[in-house]
């Protein structure tokens, strides 16, 4: 396992990070049995994962529940989590300076600890973004002071919002929205990176599309439900072209691929496939010694500037 920079007050962490969105989230995912979500998170750490990104939200609290059973169990100064504040455990949306301390408070009681490494606003509204003018910030500053918080940051879907929120806050990690089909943030990486801002990706196989598992004709019935036709055989079509790029080790192994390609940018910490078995586990590793060329990751950078960009392609 390699690990990174992540920020100043916490360990270094794992290239290869533990997304728990899945954990209990049987509405929007195929459900996973309570008890292989536990040897999940363990073979997790015994193969030196150190990084776990979770939420309230995430299957209504049982996400941080499943991850607080095992956690709780390890040595809390190797581990690094991050949660956030904004989508409830009872599924409402609020991100009022009020609901910050009782949203943490509830994290951390769930998480089994008396901290978290990061606290992140998640997926705010852009007014949300300037520290000079939210009172959101002057408390996340004050649980940080208190030690309930290292860090706090956000999680965020284009360049213009992690300039914004670098620049007019204090925040010092970003968990923003990259994959070869959304490079959008790549353009703040740099800015981030001079920052000492730690840098989570999210989403890096697309929801699944740059795993190889999807074509023109695959139906959703699950929060993927959301694209429509026209969604669908656009992205199956862009897969198609991504194939042609990679060479025939790239194009076998294409979801390995896709994580190289977010791990070949300087400043990433670690990023964060979504994880259903041990299977996609071991998989998500291998990208760590994925030999991607800089031919290939030159060509998939061309190809969203000229074909990708201009579609506006919904998440």
């Amino acid at each position: 396992m390699k690990y990174n920079f992540f920020t100043r007050k916490s360990p270094k962490v794992s290239e290869i990070g533990f997304g728990a969105w899945q954990l209990g989230n049987s509405g929007a995912w195929s459900a996973i049995p309570y008890t292989k979500s536990l040897r999940l998170i363990e073979t997790a750490l015994e193969l030196g994962i150190n990084f776990f990104d979770t939420a309230p939200g995430y299957g209504l609290g049982d996400s941080e529940n499943i991850l607080g059973e095992v956690l709780s169990k390890t040595d809390r100064s190797k581990i690094v989590i991050s949660t956030k504040f904004g989508h409830n455990q009872d599924g409402r949306t609020d991100y009022s300076a009020e609901n910050i301390r009782p949203s943490l408070e509830g994290s951390l009681r769930r998480l089994k600890t008396d901290y978290v490494d990061s606290l992140l606003i998640h997926n705010p509204p852009k007014s949300y973004l300037d520290g000079n003018v939210n009172k959101q910030y002057d408390v996340l500053e004050q649980l940080k002071y208190e030690g309930k918080i290292l860090e706090y940051g956000a999680s965020l879907d284009t360049a213009e919002e992690i300039t914004e929120f670098i620049q007019e806050t204090n925040g010092k990690v970003v968990e923003a929205f990259f994959n070869i089909i959304h490079q959008d943030s790549k353009n703040a990486f740099n800015l981030a990176k001079t920052n000492d801002v730690g840098i989570i990706v999210k989403i890096p196989l697309d929801s699944g599309w740059l795993s190889g598992k999807y074509n023109a004709s695959s139906k959703f019935d699950d929060l993927r439900s959301r694209w429509s036709e026209k969604d669908i055989k656009i992205r199956a079509e862009l897969v198609e072209k991504i194939k042609s790029i990679l060479n025939e080790n790239e194009n076998e192994n294409i979801a390995q691929a896709a994580i190289a390609f977010c791990l070949s940018y300087p400043g990433v910490s670690t990023v964060i496939p979504g994880t259903k078995n041990i299977g996609q586990l071991q998989n998500n590793l291998r990208s760590i010694d994925f030999k991607l060329e800089q031919k290939s990751i030159s060509e998939l950078e061309k190809l969203y500037e000229n074909q990708i960009k201009g579609l506006k392609i919904p998440w």
